[in-house]
């Protein structure tokens, strides 16, 4: 056996000794520093779309222990790099730096790894026609790499350059069964309830919001949606993010008021095991959680001072550090938030972070209240006595006196949707079996507003007569389609054109001119 094969041999049995990367490359290092000046042997995977070099080896002959340890590249650096590994094309290549801080490309990593004064040797990691990133020698003896340390190294590329893209393979199956637990709960917790994610009112109250988040979706711009509690922002959210190219990862929901103010960074950002008394394990925060996809943070207003300088790193550089921890997590994501709060009045007031309000108010969305758009208020009722139905699994869907949903729509919601719902709810519990009256409303006026018929009662007829004319000049005539009179009311346009013409309400072509 030949010099070179006994290296190669001893060397690649020990990079296939232990699974665990970190340790096989401590094993490969300490047998290599006897024919290459070797106290640090490293793993950097790059990935040119974000510009970043992942450190995920760094082993020494005392420690190596798991790393992820991200170098952001300057513009430069990025375009170098780019460039030089279209430039390595399917031949293994080697580079020497007799000290790193003199190189553009290596400038950076040098200075992250704490090591920008010594020389390296690197080696180009190809497999398969991939290029996966850098295998790296370092001494800080000073000694200068030469070309005879770089074959020598050349050697040992395809078991370095294996057990390199099984680390990123089987790091990749580890993020896939992370996402798909986020999915299955996103699943679990979200899709189950798409029927309250409907946009009621999407062709009329709230047509202008929906045409903003049209335009919006489809870019990566942070939204945030302004409105009073209980007017639908979440809901509006969740269209934000289905209709956006991010729709297939995942949407975190926030709610910042809702979480005490001594376990908010812990919970957006995650947090290191033994970062805090009860801290037993590392966790991902809500960002992290996110990543690939839309957090929504709802509440805003409420975070604290520490959380919007924190919120404001994420927006400007996207990335993120677990409290209790030093390494940068760079994230892809999309921020949505939202707020029933004044917020530059809350800046006015150094409560709000002036530069966040600027970052998060790129693009905002007002959401009416519903007295501003109560022509939604029958499609709502409807919609919402459908889904508290099938929640509290009613064998038949709850019916609404004629003229009812009139008394909605004399009240001013000052709970808006919410409180809509809310008070569907009670009715549909207190009136089981009977037809919804709403009669226990406050602040409202009678179901009818109409001249009583004989002995102080409208006649039914009368009241569904006046009913029917007051949807139809909600639609401005419009019997039949999305947004009509008979989708509002929740029959079929056929059942109620014939109750139309027996109660001698005009449709069609005589109708013309009559609903406005």
């Amino acid at each position: 056996m030949s010099v070179q094969q006994e290296i190669y041999f001893h060397a690649a049995s020990r990079l296939f000794r232990d699974p665990r990367i970190e340790k096989s490359w401590q094993d490969c290092l300490v047998y290599l520093d006897q024919h290459v000046p070797a106290d640090f042997l490293s793993l950097h995977l790059f990935d040119p779309g974000l510009g970043v070099v992942e450190s995920v080896v760094d082993a020494t002959a005392e420690k190596s222990e798991p790393i992820s340890k991200k170098t952001i590249l300057s513009p430069q650096a990025r375009k170098a790099m780019i460039k030089a590994t279209a430039a390595v094309g399917k031949k293994p290549t080697y580079s020497i730096f007799d000290r790193l801080g003199d190189h553009e490309i290596s400038r950076q990593l040098g200075l992250d790894l704490g090591t920008p004064d010594d020389p390296c040797l690197a080696i180009d990691l190809i497999m398969g026609g991939q290029y996966l990133g850098v295998a790296a020698v370092t001494n800080t003896r000073g000694i200068l790499y030469t070309p005879q340390h770089g074959e020598l190294m050349l050697l040992l590329h395809d078991p370095l350059a294996a057990t390199a893209l099984l680390f990123h393979n089987s790091r990749q199956l580890s993020r896939v069964r992370e996402l798909l637990d986020d999915r299955d709960k996103f699943l679990n917790q979200e899709l189950l309830r798409s029927v309250e994610d409907e946009i009621i009112g999407a062709e009329f109250g709230l047509k202008w919001v929906m045409e903003m988040v049209e335009k919006v979706a489809a870019t990566d711009s942070p939204v945030l949606l302004l409105g009073e509690t209980g007017v639908g922002k979440e809901v509006v959210a969740g269209v934000v993010h289905r209709s956006s190219l991010r729709a297939k990862g995942p949407f975190i929901k926030v709610n910042c008021g809702s979480i005490p103010q001594s376990l908010l960074e812990s919970e957006l950002f995650g947090h290191e095991k033994g970062a805090f008394t009860g801290a037993s394990a590392s966790r991902k925060g809500y960002f992290e959680r996110a990543n690939g996809g839309t957090i929504f943070l709802d509440e805003v207003g409420e975070l604290s001072q520490d959380a919007q300088v924190r919120l404001l790193r994420v927006l400007q550089d996207k990335t993120v550090e677990r409290v209790g921890g030093s390494e940068t997590l760079v994230l892809d994501l999309r921020v949505v938030a939202a707020t029933n709060r004044d917020l530059a009045a809350m800046v006015a007031g150094g409560s709000f972070r002036q530069d966040l309000f600027f970052r998060l108010n790129v693009f905002p969305v007002t959401i009416p209240p519903l007295r501003q758009r109560k022509e939604d208020i029958p499609a709502l009722a409807y919609h919402l006595v459908t889904k508290k139905a099938r929640a509290m699994a009613l064998p038949d869907l709850p019916e609404i006196f004629p003229g009812a949903v009139d008394r909605l729509m004399s009240y001013d919601w000052p709970g808006n949707v919410r409180e809509l719902e809310n008070v569907i709810e009670r009715e549909i519990i207190v009136n089981q079996g009977t037809p919804i009256t709403f009669d226990q409303l406050q602040g409202s006026s009678p179901p009818h507003a109409g001249v009583p018929a004989k002995g102080g009662a409208l006649q039914l007829e009368e009241v569904i007569k006046d009913h029917i004319i007051a949807v139809l000049k909600m639609t401005k005539g419009r019997v039949e389609g999305a947004g009509g009179a008979a989708e509002l009311l929740g029959v079929n346009p056929r059942t109620l054109q014939s109750r139309m013409k027996k109660l001698g309400i005009p449709f069609g072509r005589k109708a013309k001119g009559i609903y406005g």
